[in-house]
This record gives C-alpha cells, sequence and structure tokens, in this order.
C-alpha cells in the first residue's frame, strides 16, 4: 500500500488545511516521490456543483468533467498533478452508492449500517486512487472541523486504515492558537481540546500544524509541534513548512526512500511574487465579489501571470448591480484593464455589460470569461450590430435576437447536478488571431462549465460588422473565442482559462491581458512602476488626521457571510 498521510482540522475551518494538504504534496514531490492528493467533502449533496457561491465558493472543474472543492485548485497549482472526479470523495456520493447498492439487493437482506458500510465505501474510494495513481504518497484531507457530526463516518474510516496499516499511515493536525490581546498571551487550550476529541474518536494525530508562533504540548514530541504563521502570500507556505521540517518528519514518519529536496524555481516564484517591480489594476466586475473564494482560481491566475512580468496585478473588485446604479465611468475609468467572470442568473447582467461597453469603447483590455464572453457578444449585438433588445435566452426569453442560446444538447435537460457541458474540450484557433498569438499555437485544451452559447444562426451578420470569431470547438461549430480586431485588447472566452493556470506554466491569456494592461498603465501614467501600499497603521492614522475613509483592501478583505440573492 501507497504511504497515507491524513490531514484534519480542528478549533474552527477556514484554517488553511487545502493549502497545508497541498503544501506537503509539492515538498513531498519535489523531494522525487509520485504524490496524489485527495478531498473527502463531509456533506450530502453529490458535489458542489448545485451549491451557492456565497457558501461554498468556486466550483473547480476537472478535465474529466468532474465539480468538485476549490482546494482542488490548490492541490493541482501546488503540485502541477492534473486532478479527477476520484480525487474528492463527498458524503452524498457515498451514501448515493450505497443506498443505489441496497435497492439492488446487493447487501443479500443485511441491515445496512454506517459500520461496516459506509467506512467501508470510503476506504474503498481510497484505496480506488491509490491503485489509480501507483503513488508513493497518499494525502487523504478531510473537510470540516473535528467535532462535526457529519465527518464521523470519514474520521472513523482513516481510523481503521491506521489500524489495518499501521506503519503507512500518518496523521498530520491543523489547528488554532489563538492570541487573546486583552491577555497579552496565546492561548493552547483550544488546541488542546480538539487534540482530546480526536483521540476520543481513537486518532492519536503524529503531527500538529499550529497557527501561532510558539511550541505547545499536546502529548507530541517537540519537532512534531510546527508552527503555521500567516504569511503574505499561500506560496510562502511550503517554504515556511520546510523551514519547520515538515517533509523531513514525514519522510522519517514513513521510512520513504526520498530525494534531496529542490525548492529553487519554486522560491524564485514566491521572490517574483513578493519582490515586483511593476503593477497594474484590473477591475472585475461579478456578482460575488464579497466572497473571494468564488473566484479563487482567477485571483491566483493574475498572481501567475503577474509573476511572469514581474509584475502586481490588483484586483479591483465591483459589482455589476453598482454600475447598473453608478454608471461604468464612476468605477472603470482609471483602470488598466476589466475582466468580467463566469456566473449565474440574471441578477448585475446588464452592468457588466455596460462593463463590456466602456472596454470597447475606450480601448481598455478587456477578458471575458465564460459569461464575460456572452455578455460581450450581447453588447456587440446591441451597439454595433443595432439589435436593442438583443439578449441571452436565460435572462429573457422573448428576446428577438438570441445571441446567446441554450445548447442544443440541454433542451430536454431537467436536473440541475452534473448536467452542464463539463470539462476539457479542444479548441482551434483562427491563424493570425489575437488568441493564436497570445497561446503561440493553433489549437488548445480548456476546460468548460455552461448551459448557454454563442448563437451560430448570427454568426455571419455579427461577423460582418467587425466580431472576430477566433476559437471554434473540434469537431463541432460552437464558437469558443471571440475577439475585437480594431482594438488594443478585447478578447472573450466561453471556457475557464483560469482553471488551467499554474505557478511555473501560467495560462498564456492572463499573461497576454496583463501584458496588455501593463502597456495601458504606462501609456496612461507614463509608467508602470510598482508602488507599495501604504502600511494600513499609517493610513488608519492619517485618515483619523484627515477624516477620510479608508478602503477595504482590494485584494483580500473580509469575505460577508450574509446570505444574497443569486
Amino acid at each position: 500500500m501507497a504511504k497515507m498521510v491524513v490531514v484534519t482540522g480542528g478549533v474552527v475551518s477556514s484554517l488553511g488545511k487545502g493549502i497545508a494538504a497541498a503544501s506537503l504534496g509539492l515538498l513531498l514531490k519535489q523531494r522525487g516521490l509520485r504524490v496524489t492528493l485527495q478531498k473527502l467533502d463531509p456533506y450530502l449533496n453529490i458535489d458542489p456543483g448545485t451549491m451557492s457561491p456565497f457558501q461554498h465558493g468556486e466550483v473547480f472543474v476537472t478535465d474529466d468533467g468532474a465539480e468538485t472543492d476549490l482546494d482542488l485548485g490548490h492541490y493541482e497549482r501546488f503540485t502541477g498533478i492534473a486532478v479527477t472526479r476520484s480525487h474528492n470523495v463527498t458524503a452524498g456520493q457515498v451514501y448515493d452508492a450505497i443506498l443505489s447498492k441496497e435497492r439492488r439487493g446487493d447487501y443479500l437482506g443485511r441491515t445496512v449500517q454506517v459500520i461496516p458500510h459506509v467506512t467501508d465505501e470510503i476506504k474503498k474510494r481510497i484505496h480506488s486512487l491509490r491503485l489509480a495513481t501507483q503513488a508513493d504518497v497518499h494525502i487523504v484531507e478531510i473537510g470540516g472541523t473535528v467535532g462535526d457530526i457529519e465527518s464521523l463516518p470519514f474520521l472513523e474510516a482513516v481510523r481503521q486504515l491506521k489500524l489495518e496499516h499501521r506503519r503507512d499511515v500518518l496523521f498530520v493536525h491543523v489547528t488554532l492558537v489563538p492570541f487573546i490581546k486583552a491577555a497579552g498571551e496565546m492561548k493552547t487550550k483550544p488546541t488542546q481540546h480538539s487534540v482530546k476529541e480526536l483521540r476520543e474518536i481513537g486518532i492519536q494525530p503524529d503531527i500538529l500544524l499550529c497557527r501561532c508562533d510558539r511550541p505547545l504540548f499536546c502529548n507530541l514530541p517537540t519537532e512534531a509541534v510546527i508552527d503555521a504563521n500567516d504569511v503574505g502570500s499561500i506560496y510562502e507556505v511550503p517554504v515556511v513548512f520546510r523551514h519547520g521540517g515538515l517533509d523531513a518528519l514525514v519522510v522519517r514518519e514513513l521510512s520513504l526512500a526520498a530525494g534531496e529536496l529542490d525548492l529553487k524555481a519554486w522560491e524564485g516564484f514566491v521572490s517574483r511574487i513578493l519582490n515586483p517591480t511593476r503593477q497594474a489594476v484590473v477591475g472585475l466586475v461579478g456578482k460575488y465579489t464579497h466572497v473571494r473564494d468564488a473566484y479563487k482560481s482567477i485571483i491566483e491566475a493574475f498572481v501567475h501571470a503577474g509573476a511572469a512580468h514581474a509584475a502586481r496585478v490588483e484586483l479591483r473588485w465591483i459589482e455589476g448591480e453598482e454600475i447598473e446604479q453608478k454608471g461604468a465611468a464612476a468605477y472603470l475609468n482609471d483602470l488598466d484593464g476589466i475582466v468580467v467572470p463566469g456566473g449565474f442568473g440574471e441578477r448585475g447582467i446588464e452592468g457588466k455589460i455596460l462593463a463590456a461597453r466602456f472596454a470597447r469603447e475606450r480601448g481598455i483590455p478587456y477578458l471575458g470569461l465564460c459569461l464575460g464572453m456572452q455578455v460581450a457578444t450581447i453588447e456587440f449585438a446591441r451597439a454595433v450590430a443595432g439589435w436593442a433588445q438583443a439578449n441571452s435566452s436565460e435572462f429573457d426569453p422573448s428576446t428577438p435576437q438570441k445571441v446567446i442560446d441554450l445548447l442544443s444538447e440541454q433542451s430536454d435537460v431537467t436536473e440541475k447536478g452534473g448536467t452542464m457541458r463539463l470539462g476539457a474540450y479542444r479548441c482551434a484557433l483562427k491563424e493570425g488571431s489575437l488568441a493564436a498569438r497570445a497561446y503561440g499555437k493553433l489549437e488548445t485544451e480548456e476546460r468548460h462549465r455552461h448551459r448557454y452559447e454563442f448563437n451560430n444562426k448570427y454568426a455571419a451578420q455579427l461577423q460582418s460588422r467587425g466580431l472576430v470569431l477566433s476559437g471554434k470547438c473540434v469537431g463541432r461549430e460552437l464558437v469558443e473565442i471571440i475577439e475585437l480586431p480594431d482594438h488594443p485588447w478585447f478578447l472573450a472566452v466561453q471556457f475557464h482559462p483560469e482553471l488551467k493556470s499554474r505557478p511555473h506554466e501560467p495560462h498564456p491569456l492572463f499573461v497576454d491581458f496583463v501584458r496588455a494592461a501593463l502597456e495601458r498603465r504606462r501609456a496612461r501614467l507614463g509608467h508602470d512602476d510598482f508602488v507599495p501600499a501604504q502600511d494600513p497603521a499609517t493610513a488608519e492614522a492619517d485618515a483619523t488626521d484627515t477624516g477620510l475613509h479608508v478602503p477595504e483592501s482590494p485584494v483580500a478583505g473580509p469575505s460577508a457571510t450574509a446570505p444574497r440573492p443569486r
């Protein structure tokens, strides 16, 4: 059996188990080991595809068309290993499989119980991925927080695996050691209780990753308690863990035959992130902007593309509804580029259409992603082709010009989950187009997640007015990319290129878009030099003196927790 590292979390959620698992995966891979990562999610949904972004954040789509947890995006970005639907297991999938077997009579009249049937199904899915990947190390992250009732079957399953393969399973527990400002000291009691709860389940953590700056005691050797301090970039975490000795400890405890760690390329990438010489400001016009995790892969794609240009890309978060209320100029006038990302539903759509128009008319670089391609098409049809009522049938089923319409194969679909056009499809690029120049080739493969598509009924008329259809699905006539030739940089795609961006392989469309944004900044300001942000404490003091309001950080502000309309 492959060696297994199980990552759990305690005290509170959102401590960074996914980043921890991905960082460990990177460290072990850079020591010459074959690594795979798997996320076990305790929720009863089959997958996150039908969840609201306000509750779950981004849905990460794999090449084989699975809608998965956003942590799988971290796995791919850190390790460079493509994941599949087997890498994300939910309680919904487990119970669905068991109940289907029960209805078929597979259990031959036996009583179906959590133990052994649910735990056996979980272990089966873990073993199946191990056999498929032939990895040396299998990292399993269990979602949620220790103490959640829904995660108990998953914890019991990995407890059994430890009993069955005692020398091959290692438990890593990510926990919080809060600093109490009034007392001026850190408190270890929450972590002690979290470890106590794990031990009551029958699991003794071998390593603690503590969000703190000093060691603590929980029946573990001091070397197995590793600081996981806050850092400026998630890409620093592997370096922090290396200094804490995490990879060496895992290699020793699991008796792995590993080589020396080589992080030179990764450290070079981190250095470019932390020490930019240039900068650009890009506006992201969306509808879930109060929840940054809804756009996680886009954020990271801009980190990768910015590093490729030794630049920091500052994202300015703009709600489509705000543009509808106050106009595009109020929010977009001083930007170096505009991005309209994917989304569902009509809320804020007219604001996104206005953003596409502002970019087209003012010569501002524009990148449309999925829905962003659809609103750019609608805007062009209305303003250039003269079809004032042009729209998507998703937003206005009675529009006389459905320039965006439901895919033909979607017309009889009634269920929502897992029924969109999902996964990777090949795309042929038009020679000499902006897309072909950016990719540096005439064919690519990208991941999709949508029901609506460019309506080819209007293709000839829109092309006659200047719209270039520069990418089409191989084997079908589905339009994948549109662009404008008489514009500094205007390109929109039906797919999600952000899902395939990597630190060492930034996506070419993002790289070229950032190049265009930097050029606009130089033309607009006379330079694109990086200017460090003012220290928040100083800014707050200055604001107190002048009566000015300090705006929320455009990159990492707090997430809203209140539900919003879809």
